[in-house]
């Protein structure tokens, strides 16, 4: 099997976007970090962010256990194909790598990879939100991804370093191969998981371990 690596990187800072007053709930006032662009060259990975990178709402968004978003680089054609976008750059996901060679299926809670000098870890599936829907002026996106299962992942950092576009992601350590992306939406979306395992992974982020244990 070819081994992953990073397609794309981008960046972006929160931004003011929108009309007082616009009719179109869609056009009016937001805040958001959502538009990201690709850079070229090393980028350093600090434990929350690369740097040139930020999120506007850090109650939701950002953090140890978002500090990089994923996408697997070879969802881009269905979705340039469904929603018929001829202008969907690498990035409209508002992820920070695009990755080729993985998806959701092949990559599990608790992964560490190595790419350039940093180490990184999946800490959980990215959760649609409404900036999604705001981006593309579609409504319905959040729950396409969630039907589609095309999410996206997150990455913790576990030791910061130069990354850029190009790099491998060496796989170092699988401790949990029962637990892929996949596996995990649907547990979470479908209810038809033991939640019980995934309340106690250590691995997997607070956020979602609450929900588990909760539920």
């Amino acid at each position: 099997m070819d081994i992953p690596h990073i397609l794309s990187i981008q960046v972006g800072l929160p931004k003011q976007l929108g009309v007082e007053g616009a009719t179109d709930p869609m056009d009016r006032p937001w805040t958001t970090g959502f538009f990201k662009e690709p850079i070229a060259g090393a980028v350093h990975l600090g434990k929350t962010n690369l740097v040139g990178d930020g999120q506007a709402d850090l109650v939701l968004h950002g953090g140890s256990e978002k500090a990089v978003l994923a996408y697997a680089a070879s969802h881009y054609p269905a979705w340039q194909q469904e929603l018929g976008l001829s202008d969907f750059p690498y990035g409209a996901f508002g992820e920070n790598f695009t990755i080729l060679g993985q998806t959701e299926a092949d990559v599990c809670i608790g992964d560490i990879f190595s790419v350039g000098e940093a180490q990184i870890q999946v800490s959980q599936p990215r959760e649609p939100c409404w900036k999604l829907a705001r981006r593309w002026r579609r409504k319905d996106l959040p729950k396409r991804v969630i039907k589609t299962g095309r999410s996206g992942w997150y990455f913790r950092v576990l030791s910061e370093g130069l990354v850029e576009s190009g790099l491998p992601l060496l796989l170092v350590e699988r401790p949990l191969p029962q637990w892929s992306i996949a596996r995990v939406n649907h547990a979470f979306y479908h209810a038809k998981e033991p939640c019980a395992e995934l309340a106690a992974c250590p691995l997997l982020a607070s956020s979602w371990r609450r929900y588990f244990s909760i539920r």
